[in-house]
């Protein structure tokens, strides 16, 4: 049975998702949903700060959709910043960080609020490629956001991602504290 009142539209599309959710939850459940809740709060904050909408946040993923690209962009830099900043206070073992997708493409809206279609996919791909802390975004986002947030991305290449028939050209966020955060966790892996 399809829906009848499903339109088709352009979308930004955030995919997030939460990196080490299970070992966080096995170690202290407890503070884990403390974290997580924290963590929602943020993402809805600046999603809605953004002028976007939160779709579905079902265990530890969130997934929104915007208008424009660059809301997308701008709020998956604002939670980055927020997460990552509010992780550092904690002990390596009990941070928790996302792994963040942007992608501008074609969606189906149904009435219900569900979204679908490959630029879901494609976003929630991007999410994978990222790295705990960062955002990947698709080259249709990087084409949109040039010269109008002020983030630099490097050029990751084509990608073979998964039930996506062909390659996706990556960007990767970089971010001035990268270096102290690969220093941290590469000093703490060192000390175990």
């Amino acid at each position: 049975m399809t829906d009848s009142n499903a339109r088709q539209r352009l979308a930004a599309i955030l995919a997030a998702d939460a990196t080490g959710y299970s070992r966080l939850m096995q170690v202290d459940e407890q503070s884990t949903m403390q974290s997580l809740d924290a963590a929602r709060a943020v993402f809805r904050q600046q999603i809605e700060a953004h002028r976007g909408q939160v779709m579905n946040m079902v265990g530890d993923s969130v997934f929104a959709i915007f208008d424009t690209a660059s809301g997308a962009v701008e709020a998956a830099h604002a939670v980055q910043t927020t997460i990552n900043g509010e992780a550092r206070t904690l002990p390596h073992d009990r941070q928790m960080r996302f792994r963040i997708g942007v992608h501008l493409g074609d969606v189906m809206v149904k009435s219900d609020g569900t979204v679908f279609g490959d630029g879901v996919n494609i976003a929630s791909r991007l999410e994978a490629l990222a790295e705990p802390g960062g955002i990947t975004i698709s080259d249709a986002v990087q084409g949109a956001v040039r010269g109008k947030v002020d983030l630099r991305f490097d050029d990751q290449g084509e990608q073979r991602v998964k039930n996506i028939s062909h390659p996706v050209r990556a960007y990767r966020w970089v971010r001035s504290e990268r270096d102290a955060l690969d220093s941290v966790l590469n000093h703490a892996a060192a000390a175990v």
